[in-house]
């Protein structure tokens, strides 16, 4: 400070607009000392350096504070400090456990769940990494048994020993630029420490990319796809030789930042989920119910507006009932109402049924909605939205009337077979029952056009697809399909399919279920990525969106579940695509045919 005048530094902030360009928001865990909230001046020093706006989270355990304080940051740092009490690990102490921390344990365990919940980045740094491991399935060592010194006496900027970081690893490519790469393919790096603890095992949600020499585990960043990392040295006082992960971290803060900010203006459809399936084993919505990948709190999590469910009805075989097929089948064990079970369209109205109490009892937060405009009349309002759809016309019972009956009850689509040859048409996985779409099917298509339901052709078989596509007036949907020019399935379309589909003005929405996206090895996010972006280049962005699947056997690694949804966007600004792309592909393509069917029908 060079002078006194408050005005002249007054002036200086408002010799331009806005004030100050903007800085992601980077949460720092503050320490606790005494009777006071503590926190050393290194790490916010490098998270300015690094380009975040630093703000201290005081280590206070109630979820709503927690919460709050999520809800305005845009990345966690896990700041270093005392042992963990081994009792959160379900263990005694050890003769060598240092001092602990009580006030600080809880709060930050807490905290860095909801965080991981919510795919907000993070980096914990000594305690930090412990943190991590210890919220999120890992296991600490108390003490660190080994002939290097893994606690200094030394300046806390001087580096004292060396580790061996992993190639292809995010750490890796972190400092890359200061790396001496080593014989057998690591990179070697000089670090600081200040610790006798060590993570021992970091968990299935993560993997070790850093070993000192005696192998005691240095770093270990996330195995999901997530923007998590947490390294056992120093990094905060080690200046510009530190600054990379800080970089880092605010980098990640930034695209998060923007997707939030993105999810805020965009309605985000999910066009299909299997997700009420479950509702008739006693499924608490409004709960973070793990028996489920969709939920109030997985929405509100990976800031999703709205999805289709669907009232999946599986095919009986040829002499089986229906009421059979359901208490065969796994996927619906524990279903206690047996009105239910009865016959394909009871079972159907059933599932609205519960959804419909479901959505009662959290009518404050959740919504039914009908037409586009709901949808974003319930976002305006803060209200997650469900729309009705039927997998299987099984549900019709080969009754046309049964078409407007549902549509009076709000069903927007309805997929015309599933996994079987039906009285509607041939499946993909049938047996040319009809040669594609049966007279019947000809009608139900017809009477759907007339009712404001759109035709959903996923699990059509091919000729079934192509005579749909004569027959409706209005377009045509497949609201969970992949590309089979990628992954040679049944299920899939081929390019000549999405060619036609787009002439009509139809949509087709990539599906997260891994046997559809490829044959062979773990299907994640890139390879929906991969299949979204073949779709756009043979059908145009107008024609293109997602259809999860979730419950359904959909879900791959780095998108796995509802709270993860944002992670999508996050892949889709990472290429460069724009906010009006962006707005067609969560669902504004799919809104666009939803109106012409809807419109259509109301003229007739």
């Amino acid at each position: 400070m060079n002078n006194f005048n408050l005005n002249a530094s007054l002036r200086e902030a408002y010799s331009s607009f806005p004030e100050a360009t903007h800085r992601p928001v980077i949460g720092i865990t503050a320490n606790y000392e005494g009777i006071d909230a503590t926190l050393r001046h290194a790490y916010y020093d490098q998270v300015v350096a690094a380009g975040g706006t630093p703000v201290i989270i005081p280590p206070v355990a109630d979820k709503d504070v927690i919460v709050n304080t999520l809800d305005h940051v845009d990345a966690l740092l896990l700041s270093g400090g005392a042992d963990f009490n081994p009792l959160w690990a379900g263990e005694e102490p050890s003769p060598q456990l240092h001092h602990v921390n009580a006030t600080r344990d809880l709060p930050e365990l807490l905290i860095t769940r909801l965080a991981y919940n919510r795919q907000i980045p993070m980096l914990g740094i000594c305690r930090g990494m412990q943190t991590l491991a210890m919220a999120l399935d890992g296991h600490v060592n108390q003490h660190v048994e080994s002939p290097i010194k893994h606690s200094q006496d030394a300046d806390r900027s001087q580096l004292t020993h060396s580790i061996a970081i992993s190639a292809g690893s995010t750490l890796y490519d972190i400092f890359k630029d200061q790396l001496q790469e080593q014989a057998d393919g690591t990179g070697r790096l000089l670090v600081n420490s200040f610790h006798h603890q060590a993570v021992d095992k970091p968990g299935r949600r993560f993997t070790a990319t850093a070993t000192a020499p005696d192998g005691t585990i240095e770093a270990m960043e996330s195995n999901e796809m997530k923007p998590i990392l947490g390294v056992q040295w120093h990094p905060e006082w080690l200046a510009e030789e530190g600054l990379p992960l800080f970089k880092w971290l605010v980098a990640q803060a930034q695209r998060f930042y923007e997707a939030k900010r993105l999810h805020r203006r965009v309605l985000t459809l999910d066009t299909h989920c299997d997700t009420p399936m479950f509702f008739p084993q006693g499924i608490h919505f409004e709960q973070r119910d793990e028996r489920i990948l969709y939920d109030l709190h997985k929405m509100t999590e990976g800031r999703q507006d709205a999805v289709i469910m669907a009232a999946y009805l599986p095919q009986p075989k040829l002499g089986d009932t229906f009421s059979a097929t359901l208490q065969q089948s796994s996927s619906f064990a524990g279903i206690t109402d047996k009105k239910l079970t009865t016959t394909p369209y009871a079972y159907a109205n059933g599932i609205f049924d519960q959804i419909e109490d479901i959505v009662s009892r959290n009518s404050r937060y959740l919504s039914i909605a009908r037409t586009p405009a709901d949808l974003y009349a319930d976002k305006q309002q803060g209200r997650k939205s469900i729309m009705f759809a039927i997998e299987n016309g099984l549900a019709l019972e080969h009754d046309l009337t049964n078409v407007r009956r549902f549509a009076q009850r709000g069903v927007v689509y309805i997929t015309l077979c599933h996994n079987g040859d039906n009285d509607i048409c041939d499946s993909a996985r049938g047996c040319n029952t009809h040669d594609g779409v049966s007279q019947f099917g000809e009608q139900v298509i017809r009477r759907m056009n007339e009712c404001g339901i759109m035709v959903d052709l996923s699990h059509a078989a091919e000729k079934s697809f192509y005579d749909a596509l004569q027959i409706s007036s209005t377009p045509i949907v497949c609201s969970h399909s992949n590309c089979r020019a990628l992954c040679d399935h049944p299920r899939n379309l081929t390019d000549d399919q999405l060619r036609a589909l787009a002439a009509r003005g139809g949509v087709a929405h990539t599906t997260l279920y891994a046997g559809f996206l490829r044959k062979t090895g773990e299907a994640t996010i890139l390879d929906a990525i991969t299949h979204l972006e073949h779709a756009i280049n043979i059908m145009g962005i107008d024609h293109v969106g997602l259809g999860t699947d979730f419950d359904g056997d959909g879900g791959v690694r780095g998108i796995a579940d509802a709270s993860e949804l944002i992670n999508f966007t996050l892949h889709l600004l990472k290429r460069k695509y724009s906010e009006r792309d962006i707005r067609k592909i969560w669902g504004g393509n799919w809104l666009r045919v939803m109106a012409e069917t809807q419109n259509k029908a109301m003229k007739q």
